[in-house]
């Protein structure tokens, strides 16, 4: 009897110390797996950059300071590029400063060599075009010498550059994507350097190595260290207009030869990129915005008033940029049939919005 009373005191006091012996296990446990799983992610971006999948990045915390990146857009002063200019201003502008956000500023590079009427609304550096017939009507060759002047004569106060197109919308706010050693740009289905290895090794050389180094990317969206560019941009410019000069690269590369330009500068310079199916969506054919950032309009989106896409056929709805080459869309634009995809919706939602609230915004010009 007496024994019994003994035990009763000395089962509590083990038991309390087995608690205690408990929790510690379980912190220092908990504490080793948080430890591990952030060293996991940090391993992911800097490993996976090839891969097409999204690339995971770690949680960017209050004390971290933020790795700003500049919005670029090359342009020209004709009303087309006018009013998606301003359209993408407007997106930038209202997300900018938003959480999660690493954007900084913001600089239309305009390439007509003279100024025009949306200086004192979008903060604008003005630079030469190509000297006439250069560019063989092929327009978009001017941007490579666009950014290649810009960077020489100005000073950007960020490390990093975002390279945009004025018919990009951005959805929420964008984070910087790439690392200090490798951009980050979206993977387009139609850049295929594979296909086309004879023509390229005219300006990817054997001795560079495969041509699958060179990634299936345009020059936007991008985001670079600064530093990089200034490298390649160069590089860039000369490839795209030895290309355009080339009949055989000429008739392959078509209306996409600038994006295969930079593809291959990059490559030159022994820049590989971190492929990003998340960086933007293209309507119609994705279908959902879901966690993408930028929109690009570059398709006619046309449908009957079923819903029914009825691609390469004007629509009964329709949107399409191209309906608006001689001058700005008017305001209040009618909403897709009912069964048309979210990402056509939206679309249309961003661009009401914008031309509601762009002050002076006039249907035409």
């Amino acid at each position: 009897m007496a024994m019994a009373r003994a035990t009763l005191p000395f089962l509590v006091l083990v038991s309390v110390a087995l608690l205690i012996a408990t929790y510690n296990t379980i912190t220092i446990v908990s504490n080793h797996r948080a430890t591990t799983s952030s060293h996991y992610f940090d391993t992911i971006i800097s490993t996976s950059f090839r891969s097409g999948s999204l690339v995971r990045r770690p949680a960017i915390t209050e004390n971290k300071k933020k790795r700003l990146f500049h919005v670029a857009v090359t342009a020209t002063s004709e009303p087309y590029n006018r009013w998606q200019c301003r359209i993408m201003y407007y997106w930038y502008k209202k997300l900018k400063d938003q959480a999660g956000s690493e954007m900084g500023g913001f600089t239309r590079v305009l390439h007509t060599g003279k100024p025009d009427q949306l200086m004192d609304e979008i903060p604008t550096f003005v630079v030469d075009p190509l000297p006439p017939g250069t560019d063989k009507g092929y327009i978009v060759l001017n941007r490579p010498w666009a950014f290649v002047q810009w960077l020489q004569k100005t000073d950007v106060e960020e490390d990093y550059i975002f390279m945009a197109e004025p018919d990009h919308l951005i959805m929420k706010p964008i984070p910087n994507l790439a690392t200090q050693e490798n951009p980050a740009a979206f993977p387009f289905f139609y850049i295929t350097p594979k296909e086309y290895e004879a023509v390229i090794r005219k300006f990817y050389p054997d001795d560079k190595g495969p041509v699958t180094n060179i990634d299936p990317i345009g020059n936007a969206p991008v985001i670079i260290q600064k530093s990089h560019l200034k490298k390649i941009a160069p590089t860039w410019h000369n490839v795209s207009l030895r290309m355009k000069e080339d009949a055989e690269a000429d008739k392959a590369f078509g209306w996409v030869l600038e994006m295969y330009g930079y593809a291959i500068a990059s490559a030159l310079h022994g820049v590989q990129h971190i492929l990003r199916k998340d960086f933007m969506i293209q309507p119609p054919w994705d279908t959902e915005t879901g966690d993408k950032f930028i929109i690009h309009y570059t398709y006619g989106c046309d449908y009957t008033l079923q819903g029914v896409l009825t691609y390469g056929k004007i629509g009964e709805w329709r949107f399409d940029k191209r309906a608006y080459t001689n001058g700005a869309p008017p305001k209040n634009l009618p909403l897709p049939p009912r069964g048309v995809p979210e990402s056509v919706v939206t679309l249309v939602k961003m661009v009401n919005e914008a031309t509601s609230n762009i002050p002076n915004w006039t249907e035409g010009e």
